[in-house]
């Protein structure tokens, strides 16, 4: 996966917030139907679209997000399994002041996947990959969506 893949890094979130982000989101596009193993979720369906996956580091939060954007590493969280197959692109990243799960709540999504990326959450989240809709084509391009 490029860099040139990432429409823009918004850091702080807006809304002028200056301490230092420990949350991110990634906008993820997944052009066609994909079927993957899971880690310990197993076997799962991710429809083509567009998704959102919160996630955070208490430190090292750009190492983190720049780990993700490797397509070849251990597959070591849910998010990896999802990131590292074709077909997949991170389109937009996203970082934060706010606790992992307050950013999770933001982006109004269909979980598809329960539990994915919340193995830790303990705040009922459900899942921290949400489905956010199908991806609309106009005239071959991909239309712009940013997170807000």
């Amino acid at each position: 996966m490029l860099l040139a893949q990432i429409a823009w890094i918004c850091s702080p979130q807006a809304g002028g917030d200056t301490a230092a982000p420990i949350s991110y989101q990634l906008l993820i596009w997944v052009s066609r139907r994909k079927i993957l193993t899971v880690g310990k979720l197993g076997r799962s369906v991710f429809p083509a679209g567009c998704y959102v996956y919160t996630g955070s580091a208490r430190r090292n939060l750009l190492r983190r997000i720049m780990r993700h954007l490797i397509r070849r590493k251990k597959l070591r969280w849910h998010i990896d399994f999802l990131l590292s197959g074709r077909d997949v692109s991170v389109l937009q990243v996203r970082t934060a002041a706010v606790p992992e799960c307050a950013l999770n709540q933001q982006p109004h999504g269909k979980i598809l996947v329960p539990g994915f990326g919340a193995s830790d959450c303990r705040s009922g989240c459900g899942s921290h990959l949400k489905f956010l809709r199908p991806w609309h084509l106009a005239g071959g391009r991909r239309s712009r969506f940013c997170l807000s």
